[in-house]
């Protein structure tokens, strides 16, 4: 099983590829297998040392049963062990996350990304039962906490962490978006849980903690991985010119979506939205349309999107291969 201390490099966060007629609510067969499939070899190649699917980019929340299970099939069997695989079972409920565990951990999965279940919010203690039932359930699968304050309605407190380590071993990971307390969350785990940062923050991530800074995800690798492989190849590497200038590239082809991302509860309207048109308009891979309810944005979020994944395209075409950017080409 997977540990902390296993987890290295760009973990790409996949959207699920859509069918023409996905948006359509009677729809069904929704997922793109073909475009999976060549995907998933594009971000390998790439340089994408793992791979999470099925998160809130690859929409858990909408697929139905028989998509999720073709969905998750077809990725498993194309990475073929090739790195690390996460794959989402969130659910509503927790014997339909039991379900979903069950067959990822037949499938061949190297681990499940797990949010808390969906419908009623839950307290620190159904929190910690909840993984500690996943633990004593699934022993050889290592979880992924998803650790979405908004999406799943809890706060994810220190206590939760604290606890998790001792009633619920095989969670050795977490997803999360802040750097804030942690240091804290690093000494309550005694180092035991792979807290992972997205490739915006990393930085300040290994600006607190360079030893436990080994890797983060992103879901921006849709749009290509090069640059934020790039970057954990700088940390990794301790080349502090090549993290300023990456982190500074980043940030500015993610500028036209920050308005969005900074208001959160604008943000959590549009998340899907938001990732699906800036993938489809960086040309690296086609993830289709949105899946039912989702459809709504507004026209000024869309370009905002759009603009960024032109920029991250041209960031892609700018980038030399040495992390080094030739006097900020991209602007």
């Amino acid at each position: 099983m997977i540990q902390a201390q296993d987890i290295h490099g760009m973990y790409a966060i996949i959207p699920t590829p859509a069918k023409p007629d996905a948006g359509k609510l009677d729809a069904t067969d929704t997922v793109d297998l073909d475009e999976t499939e060549r995907l998933i070899n594009a971000l390998i190649r790439d340089g994408s040392t793992g791979l999470i699917a099925l998160g809130t980019t690859g929409e858990c929340a909408t697929l139905s049963d028989p998509d999720y299970r073709a969905f998750v099939t077809c990725v498993l069997e194309t990475v073929n062990r090739r790195v690390p695989t996460f794959i989402g079972a969130t659910a509503l409920g927790g014997h339909e996350v039991a379900r979903r565990l069950r067959f990822i951990g037949e499938q061949g999965a190297d681990g499940a990304l797990l949010g808390l279940p969906m419908w009623q919010p839950v307290t620190n203690s159904m929190a910690i039962d909840f993984f500690a039932q996943v633990s004593d359930a699934f022993p050889q699968l290592a979880v992924m906490a998803y650790a979405n304050t908004r999406a799943f309605r809890y706060a994810f407190p220190l206590e939760f962490w604290s606890a998790l380590v001792q009633s619920a071993p095989t969670v050795t990971s977490a997803k999360v978006s802040r750097a804030h307390g942690l240091s804290d969350l690093i000494k309550a785990t005694n180092e035991k849980i792979h807290f992972m940062p997205s490739d915006m923050i990393v930085h300040e991530f290994h600006a607190t903690s360079p030893q436990t800074t080994t890797a983060c995800w992103a879901t921006a690798a849709g749009m290509n991985p090069v640059p934020s492989v790039a970057l954990m190849k700088a940390i990794e590497a301790g080349n502090q010119e090549a993290i300023k200038t990456l982190v500074s590239a980043i940030a500015w082809a993610n500028e036209p979506i920050m308005p969005l991302i900074s208001q959160p509860e604008l943000f959590a309207h549009y998340n899907i939205q938001m990732e699906k048109t800036r993938i489809n308009a960086a040309g690296y891979s086609y993830c289709g349309p949105v899946r039912p309810p989702y459809h709504d944005f507004p026209e000024e979020h869309a370009e905002s999107a759009r603009e960024c994944g032109r920029r991250w395209a041209r960031l892609c075409q700018a980038y030399a291969g040495d992390f080094v950017f030739d006097h900020r080409p991209w602007e």
